[in-house]
């Protein structure tokens, strides 16, 4: 991350942002939030809806505990307070793919408080977390004069999580919706697909003189879809907004979209108020109480988090805070490297493998590491033979592996054989070869008796040249420096 810039300097005066993101995280049951609907994206439009989706009279909304389950498993992790007491409320207001006219949300008492995350140079704090459910999706691109509807995503039970506003920057934005990301994911509760809808945030921003207590008009810029586009949206607000003040102009509180071809937000609506949307108790939905058994079963369950554990890559393996990072995206990339690295003392190599050679794989198949079929413990037998020198490491990523892809069960050993791709066990094998490159450059073997000894790279070059790269470079060198003697 790079340096974070808290304040804005127009003519002389020094301007702060304030910022506070909501953020929508779209749960992965098998069923909507208040209804037994299927849950399966990419399926024929308005396949998966019932009477009680669509606000049918005479239809009763019944709970979903599984989603109760997944934001509790959140909540936890991001160390909320779990309201034991839950109501929920209708929220009125009308849009084409809300057949309802309202929408089921959370409203006194949502079931997650306070809690938050800490990057070590500042933190995020967290208001609240609440549960509701989705409406579907208008499709503006399939007709010239007409907008359809598909309801199959209505319904869908969302966590919004709102945080205080404390966030000073778009890079601490920036930082703290990837954090959620790699959360969400971790626990399993969301697939956090910003590009697909699974998640998406709201930024709201205002700007005031450094140092006042009072907050400015906030704009909230809408439905951002990348993480790219919240950190752009937000800065360029904020740009936009430190202009209106130095001209001494009104901020008006108003909700604004983003378009990113020209980097600039654009007015909506006027920002509503919560009188608006007419909140009042649902009549079909009792509230649901939380047990302390049913909070302490859950909280058992967590994983370990992944800031955690990528500072206990970083301070046991040595890896960098970036490889680190990357590998602990998902539990399953985390637990796989795990599994390597209990059988090998290569840590490094381990971690470029699976963030190079492994991933490359993993993204043209379009798989996840559960796909991936080859025992870990595979993976780090090959990685000894490279260690030792038995195997170069050009053979075993662009052959064994290669190999291995195709054929998980095979064996590595037997695979090298096969392709011909044994490597020169011993010096004396490569001493005809090594006699024949330094013949053939009497010129650099004098410079490299002299002390430019960087001639040792054009010298094993030329030897893998001459044995297809199949040569071991440790033996290779060996051998050279002891004819250059």
């Amino acid at each position: 991350m790079g340096k974070l810039q808290k304040s804005t300097y127009f003519c002389g005066m020094n301007y702060e942002a304030v910022i506070g993101l909501e953020i929508h995280i779209q749960l992965n049951t098998q069923s909507k939030v208040f209804c037994g609907d299927a849950l399966r994206f990419g399926d024929v439009p308005n396949s998966h809806t019932s009477p009680v989706g669509l606000g049918m009279p005479g239809s009763l909304p019944v709970l979903n505990v599984a989603a109760i389950e997944k934001a509790m498993v959140l909540g936890l992790a991001l160390g909320c307070t779990i309201n034991k007491y839950n109501e929920f409320v209708r929220k009125h207001y009308f849009y084409p793919d809300l057949p309802k006219g309202y929408q089921i949300t959370q409203g006194a008492h949502p079931i997650c408080l306070g809690g938050g995350l800490d990057s070590g140079a500042f933190g995020v704090e967290i208001h609240h977390i609440h549960l509701e459910e989705d409406a579907g999706k208008s499709l503006h691109d399939q007709h010239d004069f007409f907008s359809y509807i598909d309801l199959n995503r209505a319904g869908t039970p969302l966590l919004e999580l709102v945080t205080e506003p404390c966030i000073k920057s778009a890079e601490e934005a920036h930082w703290f919706l990837s954090e959620i990301r790699r959360l969400v994911r971790w626990l399993g509760v969301s697939d956090g697909n910003l590009e697909a809808g699974s998640l998406r945030c709201d930024a709201n921003v205002s700007v005031r003189v450094a140092g006042e207590k009072m907050l400015g008009n906030k704009v909230e810029i809408k439905n951002l879809n990348s993480l790219r586009s919240v950190k752009r949206a937000i800065e360029g607000e904020i740009v936009r907004q430190t202009a209106l003040k130095n001209e001494d102009k009104t901020i008006l509180q108003q909700t604004r979209g983003y378009d990113a071809k020209k980097n600039t937000t654009y007015a909506l609506r006027d920002k509503e108020a919560a009188q608006d949307y007419r909140y009042f108790a649902d009549p079909d939905l009792p509230p649901h109480c939380i047990t302390q058994k049913e909070i302490d079963e859950v909280a058992s369950k967590l994983p370990e988090l992944p800031q955690i554990w990528q500072k206990r890559l970083v301070a046991d393996f040595n890896l960098s805070e970036f490889d680190a990072a990357l590998l602990t995206e998902n539990i399953e990339t985390a637990t796989y490297y795990q599994q390597i690295t209990a059988h090998t003392e290569q840590h490094k190599m381990a971690a470029n493998w699976l963030l190079g050679s492994i991933k490359a794989h993993l993204n043209a198949q379009n798989i996840g590491i559960l796909e991936l079929g080859i025992d870990p413990k595979k993976i780090a037998a090959l990685l000894n033979l490279v260690a030792d020198g038995r195997i170069s490491q050009g053979i075993a990523t662009q052959k064994i592996l290669a190999h291995l892809y195709q054929n998980p069960e095979a064996d590595i050993l037997e695979i090298n054989g096969s392709l011909g791709s044994v490597e020169t066990e011993n010096v004396a094998d490569l001493s005809v070869l090594i006699a024949e490159i330094l013949a053939s450059y009497p010129e650099k073997v004098a410079e490299y008796r002299k002390g430019k000894k960087g001639l040792m790279g054009l010298f094993v070059g030329e030897l893998m040249k001459k044995t297809g790269g199949k040569a071991d470079a440790k033996l290779a060198t060996a051998g050279f420096v002891a004819g250059l003697k």
